[in-house]
């Protein structure tokens, strides 16, 4: 039995655990003994933390010394258990960064994400401007971008855009002086750098090495030419994170802008479910993997120990500003737009899907399923799905179909359906609030058959290609729906990505089985 009261009125952090021993939630408290009695206590608790509440079969607690050592011990915990009623921190988006490799003669190029050697620079909210920085910059500086050095010069090395390391033209150290000055670029110091350009332009012309100083006088312009490019405050010394959110049945929709020196460098999706103090939560989290910036500009206040966290994990002073009026004032309402238009631009398409399907919830989830073969060769399903009207890439799923033999899509419709779902129920996993299948009421019976079977009572329906019909049980026609309607146009728009992820898997198979 847990006793509350039994606890310590230290600062510290608790651990809730399940009749299974398994940690389901880590939390930090200022008085420890206060904050995990009004877990059993209050009668307005959310959804979450009641079910939550319901789960918990054991308690463990480790004091700190203050409040600060609590933010930091927690997050050591969380990561290591991981548990299931913690936010779980996954940026709903995926922007690129600009990559500078770590080898002799660095590469400079665009990569998905941080998870390689070397420097990463990001992420950029607009591709068109990030392909523009890295053009400038290989071209400004002469850097490679191919992925190893070729035995011969290439193009850009003919037409002078390359310094061409692969020929021997350049050192190691002068090549690297020009990807340390590209990096100041990256990092915001182009007024830095042009500065030190002029003064070395003014050197080589003293020397009467013009053929240098005419290089400086062009890479001098091109930084100019950024700089004015550019629509910066540079007024600002410093970086700031502005933060805003809107939280709408039970869900948190939260974006966070990273601004460089007064310059919008980078933007962060997340949606996690609603609970007490998620938003101190959240930047404890957050910032473990993130350096804070000098500046973090807030909807709310937040506890005096987030602030002295933030403070600690950075090393130097962090400011926490919720402004109410003026230039700051107008970010964060900027950033509530953009949540407002990231999150809830598609929230129309769901309303009408659930409308016109005739669903009882709204599909904030969706998974579509698909056959691709060829003449009943390689057959091969796959599943995408979508979360709140949008891809949700990493929860896709591909299947190698097992059972069935020669061409039978309602047999192979069957299997991945069966594999799934039986899957989530051995895992306990969450299900879909929609299911779809490619294919008419053959594929739909047998989704329907396998649904039934397993007893998962999750709404399915089924999109033929020629027609772009949607069949749903109980019905021996389509749906009255125009093709090109909203409900129908958002159906087809799934379908056609469970399509092109099912030829991609079904094209690498073959690749394989041919080789030699």
């Amino acid at each position: 039995m847990i006793d509350p009261l039994s606890l310590p009125i230290e600062p510290g952090c608790y651990l809730f655990s399940d009749d299974e021993g398994t940690i389901i939630y880590v939390g930090k408290a200022k008085n420890l003994r206060r904050r995990v009695s009004s877990y059993f206590s209050r009668h307005d608790l959310d959804p979450k933390t009641r079910n939550l509440v319901a789960a918990i079969a054991g308690l463990d607690f480790i004091v700190t010394d203050t409040e600060v050592e609590a933010f930091i011990l927690e997050n050591t915990l969380i990561k290591k258990h991981q548990p299931k009623y913690n936010i779980d921190l996954k940026d709903s988006k995926s922007y690129a960064y600009i990559h500078v490799t770590d080898e002799p003669y660095s590469r400079i190029h665009v990569a998905r994400g941080p998870d390689g050697n070397g420097r990463y620079y990001g992420p950029f909210v607009s591709a068109r401007e990030r392909d523009d920085l890295i053009r400038l910059l290989k071209t400004t500086f002469g850097l490679r971008s191919c992925r190893r050095l070729p035995r011969r010069a290439c193009l850009r090395a003919h037409i002078g855009s390359c310094t061409a390391p692969c020929t021997g033209k350049i050192g190691e150290d002068d090549y690297q002086e020009r990807v340390r000055r590209a990096e100041a670029v990256l990092k915001g110091d182009i007024t830095g750098l042009i500065r030190i350009l002029r003064e070395e332009m003014a050197a080589s012309a003293g020397r009467q090495e013009y053929e240098q100083a005419m290089e400086l006088r062009d890479q001098i312009a091109a930084l100019e030419g950024l700089r004015e490019r550019q629509h910066v405050d540079r007024q600002k010394t410093y970086n700031e994170d502005i933060v805003n959110y809107i939280v709408s049945d039970g869900t948190v929709f939260l974006m966070l802008f990273n601004a460089c020196r007064g310059s919008l460098a980078g933007k962060h999706e997340y949606t996690f479910d609603e609970t007490e103090g998620f938003l101190e939560e959240f930047l404890a989290r957050y910032y473990a993997d993130h350096e804070p910036p000098e500046e973090v500009i807030l909807p709310e206040p937040v506890a005096d120990a987030v602030v002295g966290y933030l403070s600690h994990l950075r090393g130097g002073r962090v400011r926490v500003v919720v402004p109410q009026r003026g230039e700051k004032k107008n970010l964060l309402d900027l950033v509530r737009k953009n949540v407002e238009i990231g999150f809830f631009g598609d929230r129309i398409k769901l309303d009408e899907l659930k409308r016109r399907l005739h669903l009882p919830d709204l599909p904030v989830t969706i998974e579509c399923f698909d056959i691709s073969h060829l003449s009943g060769t390689a057959m091969v399903g796959s599943m995408v799905r979508f979360l709140w009207g949008k891809p949700d890439k990493r929860n896709y799923r591909r299947f190698a179909i097992r059972t069935v033999e020669g061409v039978d899509d309602f047999a192979a419709i069957a299997e991945v359906v069966r594999r799934r779902y039986s899957r989530l129920q051995k895992e306990g996993g969450e299900l879909p609030d929609l299911i779809i299948v490619d294919g008419g009421k053959g594929q739909l019976a047998a989704a329907g058959a396998v649904l039934r079977e397993l007893g998962v009572s999750v709404p399915v329906a089924a999109i033929a290609k020629r027609e772009e019909e949607i069949f749903v049980p109980g019905f021996t026609h389509p749906l009255p729906l125009d093709r090109n309607e909203k409900a129908s146009l958002f159906v087809q728009e799934i379908r056609d990505e469970a399509h092109r992820f099912a030829i991609t898997y079904h094209r690498n198979l073959r690749k394989k089985t041919m080789a030699p």
